[in-house]
This record gives C-alpha cells, structure tokens and sequence, in this order.
C-alpha cells in the first residue's frame, strides 16, 4: 500500500522539499520553452565553436583544389594554390601537421603535384559541396567560406531538429536531442571541413518533409543531400525499396532516389572516380599515391580484413554504432509501452537503420561522420511516441489515490 512520505520537521529538509517541488512544478509547466532554449543554446555554441575552432583536416586541400579547377587549369597550378590557401588560413602548427609526417602520405603529396591531382575523382563527386564552396569563395577568403558553410550547416541542422520535436509536441525532449548529438559527435563533425553536416542537413530536412507528406519537398532536399554526399544512394535505394515492398504512398522519395541514381552514374563519369573497390582500397586497406589507372584485383580476403579492422575501431574509437543500438532500444521500449510508430515513420525508421548497416557493408570505414545522416532522425521519429507515454505515465501518477495519514491500521 502507498503512503505519503512523512511530512519533515527539520527546517533545512522543509526547505529543500519546497525548493524540489517548486523547480519541478516550474519545469512541468515551462517544459517546452526550456527545452527549446537550452537546445538552441547548445546549437549556437556549436556554431561558434565551428567558427572560431575549426579542424584542420587534410581533406580541406582537395576540396579547395576542386573547388578551383576552373581557375587554374595547370596541375601545379592548383597544387599550390591548394596549399598556399591552407598555409594562409591556419597556424603554422597545423599546417606543418598537414604536410609533414615524416616522409609518408601527407609528405608525399605536398611535393607532388601529379599525384595530388590523381586523387581529385574521389573529392570531385561531392559537387554541390564543391559548387557552394567556389560560389562563397569569391566574396571572402576559400577558408572562411569552408567555416561559413559549417557554421550555416550547424544553425540549419539545428533549426530544423527543432521545427521537427515543435511538430510533434516534444519540445521538452529537445535536451535529450542535445544529449543524443554529443554522443554522435556532433561537435567533431560541425569542425570538419567536409560536406557531411551540410549533407546531413539536407538530408534531415528532406526527411522532415517526408513525415510531413511534402512530396515536392522531399524529392528536391533527398537529392540535393545526394548532390552533397553521393554515397547518400544506398539509403535511397533501400528506403524506395522499402517503400515499394509495404505500397507506401511517397512519389517525393521515390522521385528523389531516380533522380538520384541518374545523377549518381553521370556524376562518377564526369569526376572521373575510380570506382568502388579503387576508392575503398585507398580508404580502408592502403592509401594509394597516384590513382590514374589504379584498379587492383578484388579480393574477399582484403575486403574481410578490412570490414573487421573498421569494426573494431568503429567500437573503440567512434560512437555510432552505440547511438544506433540506443535507437533501437528505444524503439523496443516505445512499441512494449504500447506506443507505436506510424507505417509511414515506422518504414523510415527501418531505412534508416537498415541503410547505416549496408552503408558500412558497402564501403566499411568508421568514422562517425559518414553515418551521421542516419544517426540522429530515428530519435526524433520516437519523439512522439515517446511524449505520448510521458503524458500516459503523468495520468497515471496523478490517477493513484494515496492514503490518508492518520488511516488507523
């Protein structure tokens, strides 16, 4: 039998209950706005950080080279344009990290300009990355408008992970959103100077609009995240195929992956990429120095050893692999609870999942920030579920009748 808690004589425990109860009715009541702001407060310091703390990773050369391959035609040229451009906008710290390790890869292409450029198709089919970048660099210096461009990514990101917990009355789940972002390493990638956050803003936009049955919407922001990051089409080809198999209603998905896919085999003609096996060989087993016409023989053998080494660190090092299984699990406990996803989110949520494994399957590297895209949606799809049972549990507790006191026994 339920009883109420002895009422405290002392004045400091009077107090301190007071004080508890007062916050915790506080919050109930401002739940949404403090949720919203503490999330957007998390964002804005994200951006900042983005702006005045970048990373100066390698990629930033090859992005600003093929940003620039209109302006200087000449190999050298663009050689050392790229890496004049980085010299000027990072410490000299950095930039002896980026061409000095001791005689080995970043050594190498510093120095030769032939093989830099031989890397070039694999960095070039992100060409609406490219573009953006080319387009900003005209109006502010090539390493401004590679933070600008992550900074606009991180408040469009943010913006939008807001709008979507609004349109489900999850407000107050917005801090637990913030939580799920640091572990999926949010921060690292908003430093980075890749395309993966502006991909991944498109592409939550794009969802967004798929939940929210905007078919014209959907169709134009899935294959501009497929511009961005062209690897994007195995989650595509296994939403549409999901789509197809259960006879969902979604043309806007269904448009966005043709075009897609269209886009996908011009887009690695006119780049001049590799191919899948080259790039994962560069990627995963060995970096290669000079990719005109490399094409080694595949090998199961190489492949295996590559899928295990990426495994391992992607346990080790990176948190994807935990935030995906937490998705899951939340999924479980939601649908226990009797609080279900919709056929229309419950088919997302299994692309979503689904594409994160096959991602890897297809292309096994561990770095967070290639799955990034599938991380952080399915948690937002559960955002509603999740509401309906806080809301379910609150009647509940306010439902139970305690006893009185000084009942006698």
């Amino acid at each position: 039998m339920l009883t109420k808690s002895p009422v405290p004589t002392n004045l400091l425990d009077r107090l301190t209950e007071a004080g508890l109860a007062w916050g915790e009715g506080t919050y109930a009541r401002l739940a949404a706005p403090i949720g919203a702001a503490a999330f957007a407060l998390y964002i804005l310091l994200t951006a900042v950080t983005a702006w005045f703390m970048p990373d100066a990773n390698w990629d930033m050369l090859p992005y600003l080279a093929i940003a620039e391959e209109g302006t200087y035609p000449d190999v050298q040229a663009l050689h050392d344009y790229a890496y004049g451009t980085v010299k000027d906008g990072v410490s000299a710290g950095e930039y002896k990290a980026l061409v000095d390790d001791g005689g080995g890869f970043r050594s190498h292409m510093a120095g030769n300009a032939a093989d830099f450029h031989s890397l070039l198709g694999m960095y070039r089919v992100k060409f609406l990355y490219a573009e953006i970048l080319s387009i900003t660099s005209s109006v502010m210096s090539p390493i401004d408008a590679m933070r600008l461009l992550q900074v606009l990514s991180v408040l469009l990101f943010g913006a939008i992970t807001l709008f979507w917990l609004r349109s489900e009355g999850a407000l107050p789940l917005a801090p637990v959103a913030g939580a799920v972002l640091i572990m999926a390493e949010f921060g690292d990638v908003a430093r980075a100077a890749t395309p993966d956050l502006l991909c991944s803003a498109l592409f939550l936009g794009g969802l967004f609009a798929y939940v929210r049955g905007r078919e014209v919407a959907t169709a134009i922001l899935l294959f501009l995240a497929f511009m961005a990051r062209p690897d994007n089409v195995v989650f595509l080809a296994i939403f549409a195929m999901l789509l197809v198999a259960f006879r969902q209603k979604a043309w806007g998905a269904l448009a966005g992956f043709a075009a897609s896919l269209v886009a996908y085999f011009v887009i690695s003609h006119w780049a001049q990429h590799p191919g899948w096996w080259p790039h994962l060989w560069f990627s995963s087993i060995e970096q290669h120095y000079n990719m005109d016409g490399f094409d080694p023989p595949f090998s199961v053998v190489a492949y295996l050893r590559a899928f295990a080494a990426s495994l391992v660190r992607a346990v080790s090092l990176n948190g994807w692999i935990g935030v995906s299984v937490l998705a899951l699990a939340g999924w479980y406990a939601s649908s226990r609870a009797g609080f279900k996803l919709d056929r229309r989110a419950g088919i997302l949520f299994a692309a979503l999942v689904l594409g994160v494994l096959a991602k890897f399957t297809v292309f096994p590297i561990h770095d967070t920030r290639i799955y990034f895209p599938n991380l952080i949606p399915p948690f937002l799809l559960l955002a509603g579920p999740f509401m309906a049972l806080w809301t379910s549990i609150k009647g509940r507790r306010a439902a139970v009748l305690h006893v009185i006191p000084d009942d006698k026994p």
